[in-house]
């Protein structure tokens, strides 16, 4: 063959040749260790699902997957480290409510696109929250409890983890759904000093997440008067929802998601996908993030995932901006 004849044929070879290459090295997905950055400080629940999720998928992937905390800016520093690492699966993150459904609309100034940045691979699962009173306020379901709120406008309190925060949320939801009722704001550092306060009548009432309130509503130091999600929870059966008791549309809790950065190559978003679902198919898997107070989400889809991120951006963003609350 002359040379003219031989060029094309050489040249389709190394086409063909990185074509099958580029599939290889995908197929061959994970061949090093994969870090899951947690946005928040170490022992939390968002650190204890990546890590529960993150042992169980490097079993089944044959990789090491190690979780990096880097927290800082309620979550902004951890989820813009992945927004602008290498689209290659090697870098992913624990996703939650405050990195990209509260803080677009909280922050004056963000670091990354809560949906351009990302490529969402699955939820994890849901954190139920529920409220409660201290057991001086004489009320024991939604209706009374509004009703006294109304007939004693600014005279009852409600506590949140700050400023902002998912809990503060779900008390301006809860206020603007029951027709704008007056009831003061009370933030605090954080969720223990909220809790504690409350059991000791020191604030009125305060939505929590439940692994924080639903010991002290079983003990009785708190009065459970409803469940912030739109179904009962599996924890505490007996209590009715917020909806069921005529909130319409409350639907208030913390999640978790697993994202990878925008331009990773479908098939790694895929394998990840599948790992997810089959860890949380695990029994064992599912029994610990139980006990962490975490609802599981098996079968959750990288298109659903991008969904639910959607839907959960455009439902808070009038909350937050009817609040008040920004940061800049």
């Amino acid at each position: 063959m002359d040379a003219p004849h031989r060029t094309p044929a050489i040249l389709a070879g190394i086409v063909v040749a990185f074509a099958f290459g580029g599939a290889k090295a995908e197929d061959r997905y994970p061949s090093k260790p994969v870090r899951i950055v947690v946005s928040f400080s170490a022992g939390g629940p968002t650190d204890t699902v990546a890590r529960v999720m993150g042992a169980k998928m490097g079993d089944l992937l044959g990789q090491q997957f190690v979780v990096e905390n880097k927290a800082g800016a309620g979550g902004n520093i951890g989820a813009d480290l992945v927004a602008k690492a290498p689209p290659d699966g090697y870098t992913l993150l624990m996703a939650t409510v405050s990195t990209h459904a509260i803080n677009p609309g909280l922050y004056k100034s963000m670091p990354y696109d809560p949906v351009r940045d990302f490529a969402p691979i699955g939820q994890v699962g849901v954190t139920p929250t529920l409220l409660g009173v201290h057991p001086s306020v004489p009320a024991t379901d939604v209706k009374s409890l509004v009703a006294l709120i109304r007939e004693n406008p600014g005279k009852f309190t409600y506590g949140s983890s700050g400023l902002g925060s998912i809990l503060h949320l779900c008390g301006e939801q809860f206020k603007a759904l029951a027709g704008g009722i007056n009831i003061v704001h009370v933030p605090y550092r954080g969720s223990a000093p909220m809790m504690s306060d409350l059991v000791g009548g020191q604030i009125s009432m305060a939505f929590d997440a439940t692994p924080t309130a639903l010991p002290q509503a079983q003990s009785g130091a708190i009065r459970a008067i409803g469940a912030g999600m739109a179904t009962r929870m599996r924890a505490m059966p007996e209590l009715p929802t917020l909806q069921e008791q005529g909130l319409k549309g409350f639907e208030c809790y913390t999640w978790n998601a697993i994202l990878a950065p925008a331009g990773t190559p479908q098939p790694i978003v895929e394998r990840l996908s599948e790992a997810i679902d089959k860890a949380l198919d695990d029994p064992a898997v599912f029994k610990r993030l139980q006990e962490a107070g975490i609802d599981p989400t098996p079968g959750s889809t990288p298109k659903q995932a991008t969904a639910f991120i959607k839907a959960e951006l455009a439902k808070w963003a009038p909350i937050i901006k009817a609040s008040g609350a920004h940061i800049d």
